[in-house]
């Protein structure tokens, strides 16, 4: 399983298209085959910063998500609400298990 993160900060005058175009990108993202799950959130103590939480079946999956149309419309939007660096961290999973 692939696991990404991304971090992206964002102005808080443009708040709302951001959450629009991350809602729509995470709706889509979680029909696409190998997709395990896709969620988005704002961060509980930095409301200007959006939180993606993507998992994947395997590298096709993740190389076929960022192809996408969707992903490709969500990365043009970016510029019109970002408000610093995006970071995206991948992590390669070999197991996977419940703690509670």
């Amino acid at each position: 399983m692939i696991v990404l993160n991304a971090s992206i900060p964002i102005d808080p005058d443009s708040r709302d298209t951001a959450i629009e175009a991350a809602t729509e990108l995470a709706q889509q993202s979680r029909e696409e085959d190998g997709v395990i799950d896709y969620r988005v959130a704002l961060d509980v103590e930095d409301d200007t910063t959006l939180r993606i939480f993507e998992q994947y079946e395997d590298d096709d999956a993740v190389q076929s998500h960022m192809g996408s149309d969707h992903f490709e419309a969500f990365q043009g939007h970016i510029p019109e609400f970002v408000a610093g660096d995006v970071e995206l961290h991948r992590f390669d999973v070999s197991e996977k298990s419940r703690m509670m």
